[in-house]
């Protein structure tokens, strides 16, 4: 919703840069605070407040700075909660943010108080020191890197790109965790020399010294100590998505047809008016081994009837992913395996043009409801593993390097790196099906879910939420045991929505077979001319991807050929050399 940009000088002309960079991610305001050591910028989009209400960076009582992006979703809680010690001026979040953080630790706040998705860089004068900070899973970013006055930092990397030295060179670890992993969820960014806030991670830097003084880690932990209780859980998830709704701006909700976005939307439609909802249409469609591609479009429109919703076809034709494939590739800012990138950015565009601000998705179900098949292998599995770095062997496996890349590392050097990246709190050997939840909530899922959501619907300035991802739900949901999730077979995942709305949500919905969020690429790259010519454009040099296209074998070689394409277009747009 907001961009934070600073550093530990005093430069304003280099800020604004940055902020000119990424104007896009607040075009309702902006300023600057400076100081001797710091320079701290800020990019309004208001949500909550007027404008003038929220500008940032925000002077708290002590005078100390504050530059947030996010939302408090318990601001009503905490607003009683101490409602004889603060009173507050505005309706502004960031006001409430900034007095916790002059009157109590940084670990009680962010660890027992708030419930937000946020990134956040705060200055304490008195200490001279400054923190930076994001949420729990990590769905607001925060980038930075190292300069001779200390650090440099920023909502996007692509604001840092060109005041990072060695930053045109590729991170050979980050491209191997690109490679093997599918995402990168290591520290360190493909772009050599910057680095990111990890989910959950709050890093404090002390600008006496010019070094990190000391983090620590606000994470969900698969506890699986609860049963299901079918009234609670409704009670509950009812409370968290309508806590999600806050807002001054028109609201768009992205309604698959599954299980988790028709859920906020069977529930959000209870609180906002004149809901609109938006699915993708592909067109020309596709079948591929039994699956409609515009299956969930159909279930979707259905269940909009059902609910007297607005609903709006995105349609998507491969003459789109072709025109959207290099500025989606670029704006996204890493290479993933991911070849819907196009139809994504495309997404958030025409809500964009309809007047959308605040987006609304069922991210995150399937990591905390056990939606996937992996989940209920682990599950049954006869060979389970008995210690943390035996499950993050195991983990690794279910992603698949479909392509070589130049890395210089192999999966046993990135395993001695994951095991110290990746935090052993989540790990529980008595339900390893949860841990894997835990886990893929603050790798694939920030990594990937949100991270493109935020740049691509930033990219036109709209804030995008994930009612699901709240603190305080993943917390709750993570706390039934995965025995009331994950059925005897394979087929009966994410039971507590299922039977806990069965009454509410229909049955076509309930009991549709899992598709994925997806284009039908393999057929469109065999039949559609323009793609297949914009393809071959980009990889006309490399004679191994040619190879692949050897007798139109697309099909057993689709994931080679798209993340060679992606990483090849990703390469050229960010001139850098794979």
């Amino acid at each position: 919703m907001c961009g934070i940009f600073g550093i530990t000088e005093n430069n304003i002309s280099l800020i604004k840069k940055l902020m000119e960079t990424c104007s896009y991610r607040g075009p309702d305001g902006s300023d600057i605070f400076s100081s001797n050591n710091l320079t701290l910028g800020h990019n309004l989009l208001s949500i909550t407040s007027k404008p003038q209400l929220g500008k940032q960076p925000w002077i708290s009582p002590k005078r100390n700075v504050l530059v947030f992006n996010g939302e408090i979703f318990n601001y009503n809680y905490l607003l009683s909660k101490y409602k004889n010690k603060f009173v507050p001026k505005t309706t502004c979040d960031t006001e409430l943010l900034s007095w916790l953080l002059d009157e109590f630790s940084y670990e009680f706040i962010l660890q027992d108080l708030l419930d937000t998705m946020h990134s956040f860089v705060f200055y304490n004068k008195s200490n001279n020191e400054i923190v930076l900070s994001r949420d729990h899973v990590g769905i607001k970013p925060l980038f930075f890197a190292n300069v001779k006055s200390g650090i440099i930092f920023s909502s996007e990397i692509k604001c840092l790109l060109n005041y990072i030295n060695g930053s045109n060179k590729i991170d050979r670890l980050a491209l191997a965790c690109t490679s093997l992993i599918g995402v990168n969820v290591l520290r360190q960014t493909i772009f050599k020399g910057i680095y990111k806030v990890l989910p959950g991670e709050t890093i404090i830097y002390d600008l006496n010294k010019k070094k990190i003084s000391r983090s620590f880690r606000t994470l969900i932990k698969p506890n699986s100590n609860q049963k299901l209780n079918n009234e609670e859980f409704t009670e509950i998830t009812t409370k968290t998505i309508k806590g999600s709704s806050i807002g001054l701006r028109k609201f768009g909700i992205f309604l698959s047809g599954g299980i988790d976005s028709s859920l906020v939307t069977y529930e959000l439609q209870k609180y906002l008016k004149n809901l609109e909802v938006f699915t993708n249409k592909m067109l020309p469609n596709a079948i591929i081994n039994g699956e409609d591609h515009n299956s969930d479009f159909e279930t979707a429109e259905k269940f909009s009837r059902q609910l007297n919703l607005k609903h709006q076809q995105v349609v998507v034709t491969p003459d789109i992913i072709s025109s959207e494939w290099d500025t989606s590739i670029k704006t996204i800012e890493e290479p993933r395996y991911n070849w819907n990138l196009p139809m994504y950015y495309l997404t958030n565009k025409f809500l964009s043009k309809k007047n959308v601000v605040i987006t609304m998705s069922g991210d995150i179900g399937d990591e905390i409801y056990g939606g996937y098949k992996n989940y209920y292998h682990l599950k049954f599995m006869k060979d389970k593993p008995k210690t943390w770095k035996q499950f993050i062997k195991i983990w690794m496996k279910k992603f698949a390097s479909p392509i070589e890349l130049n890395m210089k590392f192999d999966e046993n050097d990135l395993f001695d790196i994951l095991i110290k990246v990746l935090p052993e709190d989540l790990w529980n050997p008595d339900d390893i099906a949860n841990s894997a939840m835990a886990l893929d909530c603050i790798t694939t899922v920030s990594e990937d879910f949100f991270s493109r959501n935020d740049r691509f619907g930033m990219a036109f300035s709209m804030e995008g939420r994930f009612p699901l991802a709240s603190k305080k739900y993943m917390e709750y949901c993570l706390s039934i045991n995965s025995d009331y999730k994950i059925g005897t077979n394979i087929e009966q995942m994410k039971l507590p929505v299922k039977v806990c709305y069965k009454d509410k949500i229909p049955n076509y919905i309930l009991n549709k077979p899992k598709t994925g969020w997806s284009v039908p690429i393999t057929e469109w790259l065999i039949k559609n001319d323009n793609l297949k010519n914009k393809y071959l454009n980009t990889v006309n040099k490399d004679d191994g991807i040619r190879e692949l296209l050897s007798n139109n074998n697309y099909k057993g070689n689709i994931k080679r050929i798209i993340v060679s394409w992606m990483f090849r277009t990703w390469a050229q747009q960010y001139s850098m050399n794979l």
